[in-house]
């Protein structure tokens, strides 16, 4: 579990698309340098948050680590996309006995959006972001997003300022101290982006379609049995029904 408040910015120094070290696995493996900040504590086996997903060391020195990337990570963010010297956000772990400043990140990127437009406010940046559209395995993420909400984006725990489910956009606005510490400000049109919503909002609607769905020998929960019957008294009362 993760806050959102990015503790540094580490660089990419190594990609191995086969890593057949003990420590690769045999698979695609990523090594970020510069690291030394967030390393002092550092475990075999630990979470990092690298561009807010959720990854384990699996080796470490006391400026550099690596993780493991699996197929379901490379293709449903965008650390596949990462070159070396490529900056990424890092964020440890939260431990129980730190001030939880931002919101719950699990660490577990839903998607990835892309920067439609970057425009400077002041000395604020505002960035709207474009989402994909969405498929049966793979519904839009717009529909978890409200103004005003939470929102990790490249781990970064935001405030959403705009949502347009329309054009599906939506925007977050980037105070002038935060643009030093992350890679966002960084980004310019066209560049990828990893998302993860709220997961309140999945609980509850998932919590809400079981209740509004049928049960499983075939009649009608309670609460959807509670509604209909309450529509038809309405009904009833104007004469409709």
């Amino acid at each position: 579990m993760f806050t959102g408040l990015i503790e540094h910015m580490g660089v990419v120094s190594v990609i191995d698309e086969l890593d057949t070290t003990e420590s690769g696995g045999g698979g695609w493996s990523m090594t970020i340098g510069d690291s030394s900040p967030i390393l002092g504590d550092c475990h075999i086996g630990d979470s990092i948050s690298v561009n807010g997903c959720c990854l384990t060391v699996t080796e470490f020195t006391k400026d550099a680590f690596k993780v493991g990337l699996a197929p379901e990570t490379l293709s449903r963010t965008n650390l596949g996309q990462l070159k070396v010297g490529s900056l990424v956000n890092l964020e440890r772990a939260v431990a129980g006995h730190v001030r939880f400043g931002g919101h719950f990140v699990q660490g577990h990127v839903d998607d990835v959006v892309t920067v439609s437009s970057k425009i400077q406010d002041g000395n604020s940046i505002r960035l709207t972001f474009k989402a994909p559209e969405g498929t049966t395995e793979r519904p839009s993420v717009l529909r978890y997003i409200i103004p005003k909400g939470f929102i990790a984006l490249d781990g970064t725990s935001l405030t959403v300022t705009t949502v347009s489910d329309n054009e599906r956009t939506f925007g977050v606005m980037l105070i002038a101290h935060t643009q030093t510490k992350i890679n966002l400000g960084n980004k310019l049109v066209g560049d990828t982006v990893n998302v993860e919503v709220d997961m309140v909002g999945k609980y509850v609607e998932k919590s809400v379609v079981a209740a509004m769905g049928d049960l499983e020998d075939g009649g009608p929960s309670n609460l959807k049995t509670f509604v209909e019957r309450t529509v038809e008294d309405i009904l009833r009362r104007k004469g409709v029904a």
